[in-house]
This record gives structure tokens, C-alpha cells and sequence, in this order.
């Protein structure tokens, strides 16, 4: 029933309410004679008290007209019952019935808002009635007809325009209600597209968080079991595998703070990688003893957009990280401890003059059907999304001879 208001909202409502009522007391007041009192009340003190109540209903409704505009409209409809009945001639309170009938248009229910719209059409046939029947009862009673007809026309006129003027009050309700209406869809809009906006950035971080920690803990556990099947036959083997580790672990460390920092400054993109850093890439996997080759032909020719190398790089790092996991490895395939030796990975790079072509192949350690399964992770996930974002494309799987392949085509922005 009751709307929320501010502090100030509401205290500007009753300072206009006081106003109004000062306002219609004076012209209540000063006009005020026995003549202009209606034949239903008699005595012109007893009129003047009745005015002065309904001056304080139409004032109190005027009051909570944005509060409660329904409330408003129940009161001015009491007001007006009692008025009429005690026959009082239309008074200045009366005007508070506008600023009603504009504020359940304006601020009102589905409902209050057709309920002001019907009672703007029922107060102008209560007027109509109010102030031209009784006059036209006593021409029926004397039989003439000519004035009679004057009566019906002066009674549809009057109709006419009392629903003019209420409809008004109303109409001007309706329009500054859809400017709302329109304000808050706007609102809505914007705060809806800030929330999309900010779900793809935290999607987006997610996915590098996932590159970047995946690919790091890879090269790490595979250096770290490297290192403890080699540490007695060969120490400074495992000397270096601790020293790689070491090294991968600084980078993904700094890699995880500037993400971390791009989650409390989304302002912020942060550095990217580029092809530039496709070199460490290759030397962390080799270091973890992937027998990794690498093939770029043609080689990338012009400016590349930002956006295209860093899919490049994701999907490589994602590829290579996969590899690492579940790629065979040659000295476990013989016998040997498993970790001593990674099997062969091939990357393919064709720098088109419109496109770029990549493929990452590596021998399977699991039989198919159980890397299936491991497909449905968020690896490859990500990696297609990588492509999907600069409108590629990107298959992964495994063919019949045991091989796991991953190749994807990114369009080049550049392109003319």
C-alpha cells in the first residue's frame, strides 16, 4: 500500500499538502456566503465546518498521493461522496483531485493505474449528474420540453469536459510513467550488460589462471619425477630439473599475481603473451624431456593483432600442457622409470597471408577410449573457446594409430 520515499521526498509532499491547504482556506474563506451554500445544508456554520473537514481530506490526500496513491485515491472519493450528499457546491479543495488522479498514472499499480483511469471517466458522470440533474428534475416536473433539451445538452457537455480535465491529470500521469518505465529498462539494460561484461572477465582471467597453473604444475611434475629417478645415477641431472622447476614455478608465480591484481583492478588488462614468448614456452616443455618439434612454415609476415597471438599461445601452452599429462613417454614405454623421458610432439605453424594453421600431435600413454573421457575437461574447453573468441575454429582427438592431434584455425584480423 505504501511506497518508499525518501526523507526529502516526502517532506516535500507535505509542505506542498500545507501549502495547498492554505491556499484553498483562503479561497474557501473569503468568498464564503449563505447563497452559495447548496439547498442540502441549511445552516451556513454547519457548511463551513463540512468544507473545512473535506479541506483537510483533500489536503491529506494530496499528502500522500506518493506514498499511497491508492490510499489518495480512496479518500478523494470519500471526500467527494460527502460533499455531494451534504450539497455543497464544488470548492478549491477540490483541485487536490488532479494531483491525485496524475499520481496513480504516474507512480500507482498495474491496477490503481486503469482504476484512475476509470475514475477520472466516473467523477466527470458524478459531476454531470451532481450539478445538472436536479435541475433538469424540476423542468421535467413543469413539462418543458425546450429547456429540458437545454439540461441534457448542458449535462453532456459538462461530462465532456469534467473527463477532459481529469483525463488530463491522468494522461500527464501515463506519460511521465513510461519515462520511468523507459528510465528503469535503461538502468536495467546497463547494469545488465556490466554484469555480462564482468562474467566474461572473470571467464576470461579463469581460463588464463587454468593456462597459466595447469602448464606450470605439468613442467613441475614431470621435472620433479624426473629429478628423483635421476638424482643418484646422475645429480646434476637432477640439479637442473630443480633449477627448471624453480624457474617455471617464479613464472607462473608472477603470471598468478598480475591475474590476481586484474581481479581487483579490472580496469587493468594487464600484459599479454605474444609470439615473442613462444620460445619459453617450448623450452619449458623440453626441459621437462618432451622430445618437442616444432615447425613454422610460412613463417608469420606483417603486424599479427594482439588477439591472435595470445590464442596462439594459450592454445599451444593448453596442447603442450596436455601433452605433458597424458602424452606417452618414450622411457616408461620401454621399461624405463616413468618421468625419465617424454615422447615426441609435433607443432605445426602455417602463417597464411588470411589465416593460421596449427596442429599439436603427440603419442597417447592411455588407450583412447580413457582420454575420451578426459576430454570433457576444461582443457580443451578453454582451448576452443580461445578460437571461437577471434572466430576460429579447433578440433581435438584421437586417430586410430594412437595419436592425440589437436588443430585449430584462427583467421588472421589483419588480413585485406
Amino acid at each position: 500500500m505504501f511506497r518508499p520515499l525518501t526523507r526529502l521526498q516526502l517532506t516535500l509532499d507535505i509542505l506542498a499538502a500545507t501549502l495547498f491547504a492554505l491556499f484553498a482556506l483562503a479561497a474557501t474563506l473569503i468568498p464564503w456566503r449563505g447563497s452559495s451554500i447548496g439547498s442540502g445544508v441549511v445552516n451556513m456554520h454547519i457548511a463551513l465546518l463540512i468544507a473545512l473537514v473535506l479541506l483537510l481530506a483533500f489536503s491529506g490526500a494530496l499528502a500522500l498521493r506518493r506514498l499511497s496513491p491508492g490510499l489518495a485515491l480512496a479518500i478523494c472519493w470519500v471526500a467527494a461522496i460527502v460533499q455531494m450528499s451534504a450539497g455543497l457546491p464544488p470548492l478549491p479543495a477540490n483541485l487536490a483531485i488532479f494531483g491525485v488522479l496524475y499520481t496513480t498514472a504516474a507512480y500507482g499499480t498495474r491496477r490503481l493505474f486503469w482504476i484512475g483511469f476509470a475514475s477520472s471517466l466516473a467523477g466527470a458522470a458524478a459531476i454531470a449528474v451532481y450539478l445538472i440533474i436536479p435541475g433538469a428534475m424540476e423542468i421535467i416536473g413543469s413539462g418543458d420540453v425546450g429547456q429540458l433539451r437545454t439540461y441534457v445538452f448542458a449535462a453532456v457537455m459538462t461530462f465532456i469536459a469534467s473527463a477532459l480535465a481529469l483525463l488530463l491529470a491522468w494522461t500527464i500521469g501515463a506519460l511521465v510513467r513510461s519515462g520511468l518505465r523507459a528510465r528503469e529498462n535503461r538502468q536495467a539494460q546497463q547494469a545488465a550488460e556490466s554484469e555480462a561484461a564482468a562474467e566474461a572477465e572473470r571467464t576470461r582471467i579463469a581460463r588464463d589462471m587454468h593456462d597459466v597453473v595447469a602448464h606450470s604444475l605439468a613442467v613441475v611434475i614431470a621435472q620433479a619425477d624426473g629429478a628423483r629417478y635421476a638424482a643418484a645415477a646422475d645429480p646434476e641431472a637432477a640439479s637442473r630439473a630443480l633449477g627448471t622447476i624453480s624457474a617455471t614455478a617464479r613464472a607462473a608465480l608472477a603470471d598468478v599475481r598480475m591475474l590476481l591484481t586484474q581481479l581487483r583492478h579490472t580496469q587493468a588488462e594487464g600484459p599479454q603473451p605474444t609470439l615473442a614468448d613462444l620460445e619459453q614456452l617450448y623450452a619449458q616443455v623440453r626441459a621437462a624431456g618432451v622430445d618437442l618439434a616444432v615447425d613454422v612454415d610460412p613463417a608469420p609476415r606483417g603486424d599479427i593483432p594482439a588477439a591472435t597471438q595470445l590464442a596462439v599461445y594459450r592454445i599451444l601452452q593448453e596442447a603442450l600442457t596436455n601433452a605433458l599429462r597424458h602424452g606417452a613417454r618414450g622411457g616408461q614405454d620401454a621399461g624405463a622409470p616413468a618421468g625419465t623421458a617424454a615422447g615426441r610432439v609435433d607443432v605445426r605453424l602455417a602463417w597464411h597471408d588470411d589465416r593460421v594453421e596449427m596442429i599439436v600431435a603427440n603419442a597417447l600413454r592411455r588407450p583412447i577410449p580413457e582420454v575420451a573421457g578426459a576430454s570433457r575437461g576444461h582443457g580443451l574447453i578453454g582451448m576452443r573457446e580461445r578460437a571461437q573468441l577471434v572466430g576460429g575454429t579447433l578440433d581435438a582427438g584421437a586417430d586410430p594409430s594412437g595419436c592425440f592431434i589437436v588443430s585449430a584455425t584462427l583467421p588472421r584480423a589483419d588480413a585485406t
